[in-house]
């Protein structure tokens, strides 16, 4: 983490679950957890990253505090596999009294969500749907019982501003993205007489290494620069930094929000 960052003492040995954790804002938000004295345990299916990003976290040695640093916990798993993400979701409460933050990152991005319409086959669709929706809510619903166990908990959805600026040919995906915001809403209403804060994230055009190396091309990022207020490259660290935030006791009257990351891209609708 090369930027200074808020240390908030009410996360310190809080159970946080990250999905999607091995590369991008899911892996500065595993590394900026454990800075917080956290103990992360976070799914993916790319290995040899997840490895790197416990590694990372482990070089530091001790966390914001002075504390030894807690070593990241890897769960391999596929979250559109609604079995084995159910399992990985048994598994964990196994080991762990509850979950006291839930941060839903994972989402497909690739070719395969990058259709027009006419090109959307159901097969496709599903693919979306299971890879961008699904395993937040059935995730969620997981843990959703031993926080109200322990009186309480956060989540944090992370949407994107795709079907806000609107972009073209990833309808189904902006859809799945658009959806996040709604059940984030409805949700936090449902769960908030349990202390169970619900809120999500909508980052913009964030410089993960990936989006550098597939995404990012010399036309892209004239696109991007058009359309933000900051002239600049956005970091995966500057989102991981609102989603701790919101994981803290510091955003304890906040739920059924969403906050956009994207240097000003998208006005407040």
């Amino acid at each position: 983490m090369s930027r200074p960052h808020a240390i908030y003492p009410s996360l310190r040995d809080k159970i946080v679950v990250v999905t999607g954790g091995a590369e991008g804002i899911g892996a500065a938000t595993v590394e900026l957890f454990s800075l917080q004295g956290c103990q992360v345990i976070f799914l993916d299916i790319a290995g040899e990253s997840a490895g790197d990003t416990i590694d990372r976290v482990v070089a530091h040695v001790k966390d914001s505090s002075g504390f030894a640093i807690k070593t990241p916990i890897f769960y391999f798993c596929d979250v559109s596999d609604l079995g084995k993400l159910q399992a990985t979701a048994t598994d964990i409460l196994k080991h762990h009294d509850t979950v006291h933050v839930l941060v839903n990152n994972a989402a497909g991005a690739g070719s395969a969500c990058r259709l027009r319409t006419e090109q959307v086959t159901p097969e496709a669709w599903d693919i979306n749907i299971n890879g961008n929706l699904r395993h937040i809510f059935f995730l969620s619903q997981a843990f959703i019982p031993a926080m109200k166990k322990a009186g309480g908990g956060s989540i944090i959805n992370l949407g994107s501003i795709s079907w806000r600026i609107p972009a073209a040919g990833v309808s189904v995906y902006a859809a799945c993205k658009a959806a996040i915001m709604g059940l984030t809403r409805t949700q936090s209403k449902e769960f908030g007489q349990f202390n169970i804060r619900i809120n999500s994230v909508m980052p913009g055009a964030i410089a993960t290494k990936r989006q550098r190396e597939e995404v990012l091309t010399r036309e892209y990022r004239a696109e991007v620069m058009r359309g933000q207020s900051l002239q600049r490259d956005l970091e995966p660290e500057e989102v991981a930094k609102v989603i701790v935030f919101l994981g803290s006791d510091e955003a304890s009257a906040v739920t059924g929000s969403s906050y956009v990351v994207d240097g000003g891209w998208c006005s407040d609708p």
